[in-house]
């Protein structure tokens, strides 16, 4: 049965009576849709509009859970908590006391989790009390990979815009909440159609490249590998580089856009 303990995500706590509006002038999604069995997708920005880090909003009666990558947990909590001024809020890096866990499949949902709000056949997240569950992360990262699903080895600290890496699609973005830090960016790249690079599914044939590895067509650079497993990865491409065979170190690639992604025209 397809339940995976993921070890490499964490958990920030967000407490207090001001935690949703408070986080709701600051990430890329609406913060107020998050609700029991409903979790909401959503990523806190520079003022210029680049990625810092993306987590799952997690409800809970007296606080918000943010599911993220383990490592980033310590930060993110130092990065929201610059914001707070007279807001009441209690913000911690609660991952030593939770386990995530998810299942996909015909994997039954528990009590407490809420399905994956990127796409169905994600399947769900729950974040658990510390306890005994199965380690099947490898499982869970072909998962994704089939899925095309970014993860946070994906992208890249300031410098990652979030079309590319598919938050429009995948329900990561509100267009009509209001304004958020780095919305100005985010919303001229979808309104003047300014996306020349995408994070695409790629199988990989022959050894698999370090992320970073330059891919290439003919000799000229076309992006890069980010991350992979047994055949299967994610790579930032430029549009016009989406069909036919890349170069990528010892390697060739064979980029598989996902059905759920909305490819606008290359433009070189």
């Amino acid at each position: 049965m397809p339940i995976s303990l993921l070890p490499h995500r964490g958990v920030v706590e967000l407490a207090g009576q001001d935690r949703v509006a408070f986080l709701q002038g600051l990430v890329s999604n609406d913060v107020a849709a998050a609700a029991p069995g409903r979790a909401v997708w959503a990523a806190l920005l520079t003022p210029q509009g680049k990625w810092l880090a993306d987590f799952f909003i997690v409800h809970r009666p007296d606080a918000l859970l943010l599911e993220c990558e383990r490592e980033q947990a310590p930060m993110l909590a130092e990065k929201l908590i610059k914001f707070r001024l007279r807001s009441k809020i209690g913000l911690r890096d609660a991952s030593n006391g939770f386990a995530v866990v998810a299942g996909w499949g015909d994997a039954p949902m528990p009590e407490g989790a809420a399905p994956d709000p990127r796409l169905p056949e994600a399947g769900w997240r729950a974040i658990m009390p510390r306890g005994e569950y199965p380690d099947a992360s490898i499982a869970y990262d072909l998962h994704r990979l089939s899925l095309g699903l970014p993860d946070t080895a994906d992208m890249r600290t300031e410098q990652t815009v979030l079309l590319e890496a598919g938050f429009d699609e995948l329900h990561g973005v509100s267009w009509d909440k209001g304004c958020y830090m780095g919305q100005e960016l985010t919303a001229r790249t979808k309104y003047r159609g300014l996306v020349k690079r995408r994070l695409v599914p790629v199988r990989v044939k022959g050894a698999l490249p370090s992320p970073g590895t330059p891919v290439l067509r003919e000799g000229i650079e076309m992006g890069e590998m980010r991350s992979g497993r047994d055949g299967r990865g994610m790579a930032l491409l430029r549009l016009g580089a989406l069909e036919g065979p890349l170069a990528c170190g010892e390697a060739m690639l064979h980029p598989e856009p996902a059905a759920w992604m909305r490819l606008p025209p290359a433009r070189g």
